[in-house]
Parts: structure tokens; C-alpha cells; sequence
């Protein structure tokens, strides 16, 4: 599989988890209508077929997608919350990245 098709699926299942995780917190935290729960929901079942099209095993998947998430949550707070992360953040978003990049594409014999 190509890197871009890859990582394309990285971000694709992190705004489902991170999207529908959000509409289910709107739902019970801010009092949005059912519809937001069940809009979540079915948007978190799609997170989860989502990583089943990478090419590497569930473990290796799912701890570089851990740092697509990590960068991805942050940025969507700054984007929805308008809370925006502080160097300290940046700095962590490119470790993990960097770690999720040797975890995913590091060549391997």
C-alpha cells in the first residue's frame, strides 16, 4: 500500500472516531437532540471499519493511529473550541507523529 493511501485512512478514521465521539458529547454534555447519539454512534461504527483497509497488523495499526489521534483531537479542539494548543502541544503533535511514522513506515527486512 502507498503512504498517502495510508495515512489518507489514518486521518478518514480519526475524524470518524473524533467527529462522532464529538456529536455524543454534544448530545449528553451541551443537550443536543437523540439525533446527534445516534449520528455519533453510527459514525464511531465506521471509525471502526476504517483501519481494517491498512496493511499491517491490529496492533501496529492501531498504535500509529494513536498519534493521528493525538494531533487530530488537539487540532479539532482549536477548530470547534477555539482552544488552541500551546507550543508544548506542538511540540508533542510532532513527536507523535514522528512516532507514528516509524511504528507505520520504518522499512523492516
Amino acid at each position: 500500500m502507498v503512504i498517502p493511501l495510508s495515512i489518507g485512512l489514518f486521518l478518514l478514521a480519526a475524524l470518524c472516531e473524533i467527529g462522532g465521539g464529538y456529536l455524543v458529547w454534544q448530545w449528553l454534555r451541551e443537550g443536543k437532540p437523540i439525533g446527534y447519539a445516534v449520528a455519533g454512534a453510527v459514525i464511531l461504527m465506521l471509525y471502526g471499519v476504517i483501519p481494517t483497509f491498512q496493511p499491517a497488523h491490529f496492533g501496529r495499526v492501531y498504535a500509529a493511529y494513536g498519534g493521528v489521534f493525538i494531533v487530530l483531537a488537539l487540532l479539532w479542539g482549536w477548530g470547534m473550541d477555539g482552544t488552541r494548543p500551546d507550543r508544548f502541544d506542538f511540540i508533542g503533535m510532532i513527536v507523535c507523529l514522528l512516532g507514528m511514522a516509524v511504528i507505520m513506515y520504518w522499512p523492516r527486512s
